[in-house]
């Protein structure tokens, strides 16, 4: 039977440093071959929670494996299956790009002949081939990026951890760096990805969890985290102001605004909802200029999670 174990596990990470709290105590189920972004506000603990999984440092309490192995007792265990790309580029800029991959395989233990082998893999796979005689000091940063997956990918890890690998990229550098992690899932492998791009978490993950304070506040499918959240509507635009007065009349609870010609009304996006607001229109023979949907994003769920968050924690202070 095939291994069907989850790829990163935790129960009740904590982690403090003196009075203050990073980790309050989080639980993850992350399946093999899915990308799972982690997303919150700097402190949120998002990057401690990546220290404590690829065994940099050690949680005060709770459990954790990865790839089968227990953080706390078989780090290299861990480290054997795992490739760690940081919040910043890890590569020597004196090296050059195919020296650079090259010392990661000696690290990595692997034989002369095999480190040039997947060395020459990797410098295809990352369209780095022109650059690979290059100091790395003269590439530009979407190409330093890539270089450092590139090493991280040396060992061929079953899981790979990164974090926030996108900051200070174009967005040319960032959309090919999304096509990079969607291969790499699609070969089996499995990432967990802290950003602050919700749009990226958007386009990568199969899972979202929300971090706030330390604690993990929501979790659950893009598409599952969005329909928490109030505010989708349908924008309709009238060619006159006799237009809008007979919409007002036919399709009640809506926002008008007679500037714009135009009328707001509360939708959840859903193609039969809009269907049915269709049909009204069709039936009462309104014509309308323009017709615009808007669904929440994560940009809404992320901010009214941690406006959550804030608001019960006045009222705890209060």
């Amino acid at each position: 039977m095939p291994d069907i174990r989850p790829a990163i596990t935790a129960t009740g990470l904590r982690k403090a440093y003196g009075e203050h709290v990073v980790l309050d105590g989080i639980d993850l189920r992350i399946p093999q071959g899915s990308v799972y972004a982690l997303l919150g506000p700097n402190g949120a603990g998002k990057t401690t929670t990546v220290h404590i999984l690829s065994t940099l440092i050690r949680a005060d309490a709770g459990e954790a494996a990865v790839a089968g192995h227990d953080v706390a007792r078989d780090p290299d265990g861990v480290r054997s299956a795992i490739g760690l790309t940081g919040q910043f580029a890890a590569v020597d800029a004196l090296l050059t790009g195919e020296e650079n991959l090259l010392l990661m395989a000696d690290l990595r233990h692997l034989g002369r002949r095999e480190g040039r082998r997947r060395t020459r893999e990797l410098l295809e796979q990352f369209d780095l081939v022109d650059a690979a005689r290059k100091p790395a000091s003269t590439f530009s940063g979407g190409m330093r990026r890539r270089l450092d997956l590139a090493m991280t990918l040396v060992g061929d890890p079953r899981v790979i951890f990164l974090d926030e690998p996108t900051t200070g990229l174009d967005p040319r550098s960032r959309r090919t760096m999304w096509q990079i992690i969607r291969d790499l899932v699609t070969g089996g492998v499995t990432i967990l990805l802290t950003s602050q791009y919700l749009e990226e978490a958007d386009q990568l993950a199969d899972r979202v969890g929300v971090l706030d304070g330390g604690r993990l506040v929501a979790e659950g499918t893009p598409a599952e985290l969005k329909r928490r959240v109030p505010g989708g509507h349908v924008r309709l635009r009238f060619a006159d102001l006799p237009g809008l007065d007979s919409a007002v009349t036919v399709l009640s609870g809506g926002a008008r605004d007679d500037e714009a010609l135009t009328l707001q009304i509360p939708h959840d996006g859903s193609p039969r909802a809009l269907k049915g607001l269709l049909d009204r229109l069709d039936d009462a023979a309104l014509d309308v200029d323009a017709l615009t949907v808007h669904t929440p994003d994560l940009d809404d769920v992320f901010l009214a999670l941690t406006d959550i968050r804030t608001e019960k924690e006045e009222a705890r202070a209060s």
